[in-house]
């Protein structure tokens, strides 16, 4: 029976399918220029920027000229690239300037579509920031569009990692910039750590166009930024606490698989308590008193350590460091580390040298970071799926972009087999019927380890693996060979070219779901990367001319050739948790029209499957008689399925969500320090809030020990002229004043003030005027960073223990509002008196030039899948490559730099400065 929703659609269309169709008069606009636009010469479609940016001055806004921008930017990239926009790309580009996701399938030319509204909205100068996710791509696509925006006269900038602070002030300064998430928001918190406001290399956050929106705005907003300082080593607490562990029985703990989650049970908190009394590491009478928070924390990671990780899984020892295998993607990752102290349990349990834990000094989430931006957008393959997210957090629309041609893949329902090995069969029996047919097939694993044993699977079958830079030509018969490709952590510099060569007849390619992305595999393979890869010694001339044209026609015969075996088959070896993920590796195939196959292929063993409750299902299956090696395929298994991911969605959407909500208390009072610090920055003179200041603090301290309406013997002189002499350095009789007949608290006030005034011009006129007012800003501005890191440490404390407010029947959240708002009050209590304490003893001495950064900070972002830390230092022991006939590392010498090997730019400098390599002998590599 078809549904009510279904018939209307077809009556009236979607919505999305109205919105789409209300663009098509400005299509057509754009469409009746192009005839005018092409017979211009060069100068006159330059010159057009100029008169844009007229306009624009004289009062027009930026939607006024979408049409002639847009057709603008259309006949510049047919001239400088010899691409075209397709209606439907204007269509992205309309989208994307209305501040929506425009969701385009796998193909169809997202980094073109940009050009038209990067464009647009650098027309008022105010600089376009175009969002990737790794340097790869920034770099890639920077470099492709670039040529657009330079014929048209804009300027274009790159920020990726290793560039210093001149360097990245000129590229945020270009009109168009091309940066990685990590760097924007990184260079966000770096800037509001500064002391001088012409050391800041961000101008402002006007427009962003986010490319694959769904994995930077939702999977990497899971984990916040953070840039934190080392604190005290701590190692023998931790090797102390490590002890406790292994003697632990069954029963004192509960593992929750689904959940991922490990907790102690009543018996097992009875005895740790017991070990730890007698270890003297409690405090109090009970685990659980407020005084144990950070031991309760501990001993938490440390059974995390033991219980949920495991030794060549989760990570692996190498070299006296324990260094992560990153769950998600298979990769080894030298130098992430996981934070809250789980390394340094790990550390001990594996018996090698413990890293010291860092202080946070400065942090914020992705979603606080992009929706400073005046007009935010995004462009991705898959976010459908993420549309109630987008519009909840963001206030982003999705808009579904129809495709050139239309998509001619066959999408398979899954195959569901009851053991892994019968579905490995399975996967194997089909690669081999779509190598024998021509056709190329790239199979989609879930980890590194997954498919490594897919590839000894298929070597123990006959296939065999050749190397990443050996490219099918078609001539010398090795396409027929059974033979693949894998493409993972150890071939990730060549990823580009591994899966640009995915679709040449005959391949096949074993990669892990996210490989790839932002590449699109071309039918026959990719001519451009085959020139580059064959032709890089050839120089410029007739012979080279010649052996590119073969090139060129060689890759168009072999397109033929695997569009007639049936073009790309993708082959998932299990679903993923999330929809999107498998939705990417399904858009592989059938670009542009092409023809393509996918199919997904399951077990009751795979995680998904077994997490999920298919224990019934298996027993389910016996009794229908299902016989080892045959599946069961059915449109309802891939309901069932979907049913499951979109839990699992679900919950992580309320893990991010939950994120937001503490972090926006947080982010309210960040965007407040932060803004006043700018302030503070650009003022010549912050002599009047100094002034303030010190009045606030002498009534406060007036108001403290002198009540009002109270007699005179109530009031608490001893402890007033202490703390005069605490804050304000004075020596004055109060007690004397105190005996005056009939003296108020208001004349007190009016001597103190009138004192500490006089006290501090003596000081002024004797340090002198200039030198004072930049001794009040740099004291100013470097207190308030001093409390506000202060402040986040307690926040992050607050954070940890607030949601056992619960268990009383209290909202968490509410309690960490109402803790937060007097915590801050507290921290702007503190920067007075602090602030005030100093500048009355100052003594004449120059101040030390402030650096902004304090040495030893270090960047930190959690991976979202396994909680890894992405900018951790790589340690030494994976940079070495070289070592000597016992396998050690070369020692190195201070005085030789060519000793040093490859340093980590936040490694401590190997000359012996005591400063860290980028701030050192680093900043002039």
């Amino acid at each position: 029976m078809v549904g009510l929703g279904a018939i209307a659609r077809k009556l009236f269309g979607s919505a999305n399918d109205r919105r789409v169709k209300g663009y098509r008069p400005r299509i057509a606009a754009i469409n009746a220029l192009e005839t005018e636009l092409q017979a211009l010469s060069d100068d006159a479609l330059k010159a057009r920027t100029a008169e844009f940016r007229a306009a624009l001055a004289a009062g027009k806004t930026v939607d006024d000229l979408l049409v002639p921008a847009f057709a603008t930017v259309r006949e510049a990239a047919r001239r400088v690239l010899g691409q075209r926009h397709y209606d439907v790309q204007l269509v992205g580009g309309i989208v994307l300037n209305e501040g929506s996701i425009a969701e385009m399938k796998t193909g169809e030319g997202k980094t073109l579509v940009a050009t038209l509204a990067c464009y647009l909205n650098a027309l008022p100068g105010k600089g376009v920031h175009v969002v990737t996710v790794n340097d790869y791509l920034a770099r890639r696509d920077a470099e492709w569009m670039s040529r657009i925006y330079g014929f048209l006269g804009l300027s274009t900038g790159i920020i990726v990692h290793g560039l210093d602070d001149e360097q990245r002030r000129a590229a945020y300064a270009c009109d168009i910039t091309y940066a990685t998430n990590n760097e924007l928001g990184f260079d966000y918190l770096r800037d509001n750590m500064k002391y001088e406001r012409e050391q800041m290399v961000q101008r402002g956050h006007h427009f962003a166009i986010v490319d694959e929106v769904d994995s930077i705005l939702v999977d990497e907003a899971r984990t916040p930024l953070i840039i934190s300082g080392p604190l005290d080593d701590r190692s023998d607490f931790y090797n102390t606490i490590d002890t406790f562990i292994p003697g632990l029985a069954a029963e004192d703990f509960e593992i929750d698989e689904k959940q991922r989650t490990v907790i102690f049970t009543e018996a097992g908190t009875e005895k740790l308590e017991q070990r730890l009394k007698a270890a003297g590491l409690l405090k109090g009478g009970s685990l659980y008193d407020v005084e144990n928070v950070s031991v309760v924390h501990h001993v938490n990671q440390a059974l995390k350590a033991h219980k949920l990780f495991q030794r060549d899984k989760d990570y692996i020892v190498k070299g006296g460091e324990v260094v992560i295998i990153d769950e998600f993607t298979g990769r080894m990752m030298p130098g992430r580390r996981y934070s809250d102290g789980l390394h340094q349990a790990l550390e001990a349990k594996e018996h090698v040298k413990i890293q010291p834990e860092n202080q946070t000094l400065a942090s914020i989430t992705f979603q606080n970071y992009f929706r400073m931006y005046d007009k935010l957008a995004g462009m991705t393959g898959t976010a459908s799926t993420e549309a109630d997210e987008f519009a909840d957090i963001y206030g982003l629309e999705v808009v579904e972009i129809p495709t050139h041609r239309p998509v001619a893949r066959k999408d398979d329902d899954d195959e569901v087999y009851r053991t892994v090995e019968e579905k490995y069969k399975a996967i194997i029996a089909t690669i081999r019927e779509a190598k024998t047919r021509g056709q190329p097939v790239l199979v989609g694993t879930t980890s590194i380890e997954k498919s490594e044993t897919l590839a000894r699977m298929l070597a123990a079958e006959g296939f065999r693996q050749h190397d990443f830079d050996v490219l099918f030509d078609g001539d010398d018969g090795r396409a027929d060979e059974m033979v693949f490709q894998v493409l993972n952590a150890r071939y990730h510099e060549q990823e580009a070219s591994i899966i640009a060569q995915a679709g040449v007849p005959g391949a096949v390619t074993i990669a892990t779901n996210m490989a790839g992305r932002g590449t699109d595999i071309q039918l026959g393979g990719n001519a451009d990367m085959r020139i580059a890869n064959e032709l890089a010694d050839v120089p410029a001339g007739p012979e080279r001319e010649a052996r590119e044209t073969k090139i060129r026609e060689d890759v168009e015969r072999l397109k033929q050739k695997a569009l007639a075996a049936g073009g790309l088959f993708v082959i998932g070896t299990e679903r993923h948790e999330s929809r999107r993920i498998d939705n990417q590796l399904r858009g592989r195939s059938g670009r542009q029209g092409d023809p393509g196959h996918s199919r997904f292929y399951l077990s009751l063993q795979d995680d998904l499957m077994r997490i999920f409750g298919s224990d019934r299902m298996d027993g389910m299956l016996q009794k229908l008689g299902l016989k080892d090696g045959e599946a069961i395929i059915h449109p309802w298994i891939n309901k069932a399925l979907e049913k499951a991911q979109q839990k699992v969605e679900a919950r992580n959407f309320d893990i991010r969500k939950n994120l937001l909500k503490f972090d926006n208390v947080m982010n309210d009072q960040r965007k407040v320090i932060f803004e006043q610090r700018i302030e503070l920055m650009t003022e010549e003179d912050v002599s009047e809030t100094v002034a303030d200041m010190r009045h606030e603090v002498i009534t406060g301290l007036i108001a403290k020990h002198i009540p009002e309406n109270a007699y005179a013997e109530q009031w608490d002189v001893a402890g007033l002229q202490a703390e005069i002499v605490e804050y304000l350095n004075l020596d004055l009789p109060v007690a004397d004043w105190a005996k005056e007949e009939g003296i108020a608290d208001q004349e007190i006030e009016a001597r103190v003030t009138k004192a500490a005034d006089e006290a501090f011009a003596a000081r002024e006129a004797r340090i002198g005027p200039e030198l004072m007012r930049r001794v009040e800003k740099a004291v100013l501005l470097q207190t308030l960073d001093h409390l506000w890191r202060e402040h986040l440490a307690h926040l992050d404390h607050l954070r940890s223990v607030v949601g056992l407010r619960g268990y009383a029947q209290r909202d968490p959240l509410n309690e960490y509002k109402t803790e937060a708002f007097a915590l801050f009050e507290s921290l702007l209590g503190q920067l007075r008196g602090q602030v005030i304490g100093q500048l009355m003893r100052i003594e004449l001495r120059p101040p030390e030039p402030a650096q902004g950064m304090p040495d030893g900070a270090l960047e930190h972002h959690a991976d979202p899948f396994t909680g890894a830390d992405e900018m951790a230092v790589p340690p030494a022991s994976m940079l070495q490559t070289v070592f000597d006939e016992e396998g050690r590392a070369p020692a190195r010498d201070p005085a030789d730099p060519s000793t040093w090997g490859h340093v980590g730019r936040n490694e401590m400098c190997p000359c012996g400065s005591g400063k860290r390599f980028k701030h050192c002998h680093g900043q002039f590599a």
